[in-house]
């Protein structure tokens, strides 16, 4: 059964009614084509009023919509030739987060992905997207190699943060993820991040670090969850909706702040609308950016990465 979202119910509503009219015409053999193009353009006009206004919170159910496209299906739709590789060396090879060798418009890649799961025994194979220790090790580890035979890294983020259980915590959660920071800041090939769903905390830094930083429309990307942030700031999980509109976690915000550096359009509704234009977006991104940076050299690559990162927020000299 399809997920529908609160603020959806109208647009289904009327869709559903579409449907019904013209299963009726079909059947009864009567001309309801008037009727059906006036409740067409109605929607038309109802959608638009919807999505493109709508607000913090309702851009992050968007982005967890459980029909949205995850990591492997836009491996699929963007990449040939994938082969994913496995395990950090060290402990583990972690469902949560994947990584493996493809082509990109003939250009080979490393790309690397958190991966939710669609039913419930695979999202426990995946945990949900959060991503323990070894997966980090696992993306590093990777990413060294990619380096070794000058090959660029693609990522694609989505998970509500990184697990933070006691077996994650025991094997060093934190140490993973900031060891993954300073060393991405200094890998001498392009790195290109896309947030294609949650972005949420050092979980997704974990794997974020680049030279190009690109968030979905409906994606967000964020120190922290709005939930988690409502329940530090206000005890009370309730205050999520305010949580978000105070995080500036959406795509315009977060270009307008200069923390990405684009973003990429979804159609009406959300990605999961039609996969296939949004993952057409990505590729052009990837291989437009691919070109750029490549003929940057190394050491200018890695010195414009440090800048970039420096020059966010605000701050004053006393």
């Amino acid at each position: 059964m399809a997920v529908v979202l609160d603020f959806e119910k109208p647009i289904i509503e009327l869709e559903n009614k579409i449907r019904e009219l013209k299963k009726f015409t079909n059947e009864e053999r009567i001309d309801l084509s008037k009727e059906i193009k006036r409740l067409n353009e109605r929607l038309e006009k109802l959608r638009k009023e919807v999505f493109n206004n709508l607000t913090s919170w309702q851009k992050v159910q968007l982005s967890r919509h459980p029909d949205r496209p995850y990591t492997l299906d836009y491996i699929d739709m963007i990449a040939e030739d994938f082969v994913e590789l496995h395990g950090d060396r060290h402990f583990s090879d972690d469902r949560a987060l994947i990584a493996g060798l493809a082509r990109i418009d003939g250009r080979k890649v490393m790309i690397l992905g958190h991966q939710k799961g669609r039913e419930m025994k695979e999202n426990l194979e995946r945990n949900f997207g959060c991503a323990h220790p070894e997966g980090y090790r696992k993306a590093m580890r990777l990413m060294r190699m990619a380096e070794k035979y000058g090959i660029p890294v693609v990522t694609l983020i989505d998970t509500p943060g990184a697990y933070p259980g006691i077996g994650a915590e025991e094997r060093g959660q934190a140490e993973a993820i900031a060891y993954n920071l300073r060393e991405m800041a200094g890998l001498k090939i392009p790195i290109i991040i896309f947030v294609i769903g949650e972005g949420g905390s050092g979980g997704a830094l974990g794997i974020g670090v680049g030279d190009r930083i690109y968030v979905l429309e409906n994606a967000y990307y964020s120190v922290i969850s709005p939930e988690g942030c409502a329940a530090i700031l206000w005890r009370e999980r309730s205050k999520a909706p305010s949580a978000a509109k105070a995080l500036k976690l959406t795509a315009p915000e977060l270009l307008e702040l200069g923390i990405i550096d684009g973003m990429i359009p979804e159609p009406l509704g959300g990605a999961h609308r039609q996969p296939g234009l949004v993952a057409e977006e990505i590729k052009k991104t990837i291989v437009r950016n691919l070109k750029e940076l490549s003929e940057l050299p190394a050491e200018e690559l890695v010195e414009g990465r440090y800048k970039k990162y420096r020059d966010m927020g605000v701050y004053k000299e006393g």
